[in-house]
């Protein structure tokens, strides 16, 4: 089984910043994309940023210049470092990871999900 445990979320006036972190534990042989998505009140969950094992990163369009996401390999861990914030940002933020577990002799990979941190930008 794997964890993702996510920190960093809160309240933040317009135009502050925000540095969000997940880290991944458990039975983890690999870990292949990860990413942060996000859902407003009423909205689907959408894209934010991903970041390959490899380090290629892409972005939704509403968020470039203003995100940056990295990771940590060696800690199993992915940031999304939030700048100019505005007050559509507003979201429930959750961390995704492809990750690979050893069953058997064979390495298979699983979507893992985090709990969903609040992020909340007041105009």
């Amino acid at each position: 089984q794997v964890q993702l445990v996510e920190s960093g979320g809160g309240l933040v006036q317009a135009g502050g910043s925000l540095r969000l972190s997940c880290a991944a534990s458990g039975s983890i042989f690999s870990i292949n994309a990860m990413g942060w998505y996000r859902q407003a009140p009423g909205k689907q969950r959408e894209l934010v940023a991903a970041i390959s094992s490899g380090g290629s990163t892409n972005y939704a369009d509403s968020v470039k210049g203003r995100f940056t996401i990295s990771r940590d390999n060696a800690k199993n861990t992915v940031y999304l470092q939030m700048n100019s914030l505005k007050p559509e940002d507003t979201a429930v933020y959750y961390c995704n990871a492809d990750v690979g577990t050893v069953v058997g002799t064979v390495v298979t990979s699983y979507d893992y999900w985090g709990q969903g941190t609040q992020v909340t930008v007041s105009s």
